[in-house]
């Protein structure tokens, strides 16, 4: 890209606050955090229900970039850069996003649905590549920022578009479809995702159908309701298993040994074709870009010998326990330039070491000259202060100069063999390669073995409830959030990681030494330690985390310790008991309190908070009131008398949605940044973080009277097969969940638990479910969540999360 300001300035139809004629830009960007923002950079500043880019700009600023789309120009920067004014940022992007589509003249295949999109976009980009040099969304890019962002990366080498477009409500696709400008529509299954933002089904395929109003063809799977939505103007190309209308008609589908013979027939003629999977979506996914080749004439052997190749698409960044202490970032299935700056940008979140390490295939369907692809590529590493890159390919170790601390071999075998001679230690790894070069060998040989019970986190669905939590905050209203206990049994470090990367505003941990961690491995946000103890005050100041203190003994002997270290206005935060009778300073304390606040300055308070009882429980809604009262008393009257005004706040996560007049100036959010809430109608806009996974061990089939377990608890009353899975009460299975009452889910069907609860094993009934050893099995995610296991169990979920061992081993994804 290469564009002249002048030329954007008249395309958005912007004010403009200086003169710009010499100005070109190379890049577009809506993310202050991103290494690749430089002079050349035009920064649109969104603002979203949750965020406001606006208050970046400074940094911006700061950091190199000059040119800016704003909304309006910060007070204090005006002439301080080049200000695009237009009445709206998004539009603005998505407007520059069709001009620049304008500028391009070839086939794109647009795509839409509610499942499988990413998945045929990713199959039809390597079905279609050996013929063609493709532009495409990277990992699952499909929202209204998503897809601007996508089809600015089309340059001149490209001639094929593969993009997806997702919307969640009505007049979205009516957007994206000028930025698309499909030629070729492809629509995939339509489900029940985002049901909630419309009227019913017909509406959302109505919706969904705006992205093919100008397309020469439009390929889906046949059904009376889509058909009849259909504009009689737009040509079809359609598949059916039931229906013999359609133009490929599925006459019959084999499984066997994992593998699905797929028979259809097509211009009267019958064709076979074999495919590497048995999963109903699989099959459907495959046969949709079956139709895409078919359309695009390709021929039966071309068309066999690809689908036959097909393989499970990772859809995300996976970080994941290294060997001697490393971190590993997993993305060992892509490479492509756009995909590598998102995980370059994942990387820079990732805080827990300096020394950081990219290992790199050799780039495809760039669209570039290998030239200046490795120029641009050796330039992000630059960017990022990327420690050692080791390249793996004849193609980038032919511009081995390029890079600064660069290892390189021919391909993955030498790598693995010269594996033993290198050292990784104390790092974070970005193993980053092309499906061709089989880096699953390397992660295979990086990643730390453990056994293959895993709690696997969801870090797109932690900043999705962040952002759900922050859309209801009033503005400026601060946001802690509670990372203690291991970050409620998920992962301390990687979750704070990602909470500075969102810039929250404080951390809360119950000891001090879960801050201290934290600082170690290089968290530098506020940290708040909700409970400490006088023991620990020496190093709480050490590490400059941030005590509250909730008694008079508490404050004495933390003013003793400041007074030895001459410490001056040191951060502390000042607990009030409203009613909860845990943890605070009375009514009766206020007083002396004040007296001792005023004739100290080793200390400043720098909040003053309490906690509320009965938030969550609304037929006690006039006690909580009679709480918050009493904190708006207290609090107003310790601020009147400090005369300076700390952070007051009252709220944790069940008070921000249900006592949102007591806001204050910051809000606590705890367990519902993990997805739980004791709200069933906001449960459903929450989405899942933790999902407790395991295997199949071993599978028997018993005789009726034969028992199961210790004790002889449950006994066969019928021949009965039975699934052993290595997990247990050891690593946080409670032995209540066992005997029936609880299951687990094996291929999307409950398996109940029989006879108890083992320290590290149970096992479960798989008499109706077709599975094998070695077969996934969920422990709770989804199904079954852990709010319903708790319900069962008679506890609260934060126990269900808490009780997960440190020996399971975590692995966080985007």
């Amino acid at each position: 890209m290469s564009i002249q300001l002048n030329n954007i300035i008249s395309i958005l139809g912007a004010n403009c606050t200086s003169n710009v004629s010499a100005e070109t830009i190379d890049h577009v960007s809506i993310d202050s955090r991103s290494s690749h923002n430089g002079n050349a950079t035009l920064f649109f500043s969104i603002i979203g229900p949750n965020n406001d880019g606006h208050q970046y700009i400074k940094d911006l600023i700061a950091g190199g970039v000059r040119n800016f789309v704003v909304r309006y120009i910060p007070e204090e920067l005006v002439d301080k850069a080049n200000f695009l004014v237009v009445e709206n940022t998004l539009e603005a992007l998505q407007k520059f996003a069709i001009y620049y589509r304008g500028l391009f003249h070839f086939p794109v295949i647009g795509i839409t649905g509610s499942n499988g999109k990413t998945i045929v976009k990713e199959w039809l980009n390597f079905l279609l590549s050996p013929d063609y040099t493709i532009i495409r969304s990277p990992k699952s890019f499909n929202s209204q920022v998503g897809v601007p962002l996508s089809v600015i990366g089309i340059n001149e080498k490209h001639n094929l578009g593969i993009f997806e477009a997702g919307i969640s409500t009505v007049s979205e696709m009516e957007k994206l479809e000028p930025i698309v400008q499909p030629t070729i529509g492809v629509l995939t299954n339509i489900g029940t995702s985002h049901d909630e933002g419309f009227e019913n089904t017909n509406q959302k395929i109505k919706e969904k159908l705006k992205l093919f109003e100008r397309v020469s063809v439009l390929i889906y799977k046949k059904d009376p309701k889509v058909d009849a939505l259909i504009a009689p103007t737009i040509t079809t190309f359609s598949w059916s298993d039931v229906d013999e209308s359609a133009a490929v008609f599925i006459s019959k589908t084999t499984f066997e040994d994992q593998k699905t013979t797929i028979t259809y027939r097509f211009e009267g003629a019958i064709f076979e074709i074999e495919i590497p999977f048995e999963d109903k979506a699989s099959v459907e996914n495959a046969i949709t870009c079956l139709l895409v080749l078919l359309y695009m004439k390709y021929d039966e052997v071309s068309i066999n010998a690809r689908m036959a190749l097909l393989y499970p698409v990772e859809m995300r960044l996976e970080v994941k326990n290294g060997i001697n202490n490393c971190n590993l970032i997993d993305d060992s299935y892509s490479s492509d330039f756009q995909s590598l700056k998102i995980a370059l940008d994942f990387l820079e979140g990732q805080k827990k070491f300096e020394k950081k390490t990219v290992i790199l295939s050799d780039i495809f369907q760039s669209g570039l000259t290998d030239a200046v692809l490795y120029h641009q590529v050796s330039k992000l590493i630059e960017a990022n202060h990327i420690t050692r890159v080791i390249g793996v390919g004849d193609t980038i170790s032919s511009f081995k100069e390029q890079f600064v601390n660069g290892q390189f071999y021919p391909d993955t075998a030498h790598f693995l063999a010269d594996f033993e001679n290198l050292d990784f230690s104390n790092e974070t790894i970005l193993i980053k390669g092309a499906r061709s070069f089989e880096f699953e060998e390397i992660v295979a040989a990086l990643e730390q073995k453990k056994h293959e019970t895993v709690l696997e986190i969801n870090l797109n669905a932690l900043s999705d409830n962040l952002n759900f939590f922050r859309s209801k905050l009033k503005p400026k209203v601060k946001i802690m959030v509670m990372v203690k206990a291991f970050g409620y049994g998920n992962g301390g470090l990687e979750i704070a990681s990602l909470l500075e990367h969102y810039q929250v505003d404080y951390l809360g941990v119950a000891f001090a030494d879960e801050g201290i961690s934290l600082r170690k491995d290089g968290i530098r946000l506020p940290i708040m330690v909700l409970n400490p103890e006088s023991t620990s005050f020496a190093s709480i100041i050490q590490h400059q985390l941030e005590p509250e203190i909730y008694s008079l003994r508490g404050l004495n002997n933390f003013l003793k310790i400041a007074a030895t270290k001459q410490l001056k206005n040191f951060p502390i935060h000042i607990k009030i008991d409203t009613g909860m009778h845990r943890l605070g300073f009375e009514r009766k304390d206020i007083s002396e309190l004040i007296a001792i606040l005023k004739n100290n300055d080793a200390v400043q308070v720098k909040s003053i908070l309490s906690h509320m009882a009965t938030s969550d429980d609304t037929n006690h809604r006039e006690f909580a009131n009679s709480q918050i009262r009493l904190f708006d008393e207290l609090s107003s009257q310790l601020v009147t008398e400090l005369g300076y005004n700390p952070i007051r706040h009252i709220l944790n996560t069940s008070g921000i949605s249900n006592f949102p007049e007591a806001q204050y100036d910051m809000v606590r959010l705890g367990i519902g940044i993990y997805g739980v809430s004791n709200n069933p109608d906001e449960q459903r806009f929450l989405e899942n973080v933790g999902t407790l996974k395991s295997v199949i061990s071993q599978i028997r089939t018993i005789p009726a009277g034969d028992s199961v377990g210790y004790s002889r608890r449950f006994m066969a009353q019928k021949e009965t097969k039975v699934a052993t899975i290595p997990i247990g009460y050891a690593d946080g299975i409670s032995r209540g969940w066992g005997n029936e009452l609880g299951f687990v889910t094996i291929k999307n069907q409950k398996a109940k638990i029989l006879g108890s609860v083992c320290m590290d094993m149970l096992m479960v009934d798989v008499t109706a479910i077709e599975c094998q050893e070695g077969d996934d099995v969920i422990i709770f995610g989804e199904s079954p969540t852990v709010v319903e296991m708790a319900e069962a169990l008679h506890t609260i979920p934060y126990e269900i999360m808490t009780s997960v061992s440190q020996r399971v081993k975590r692995v966080f994804y985007r």
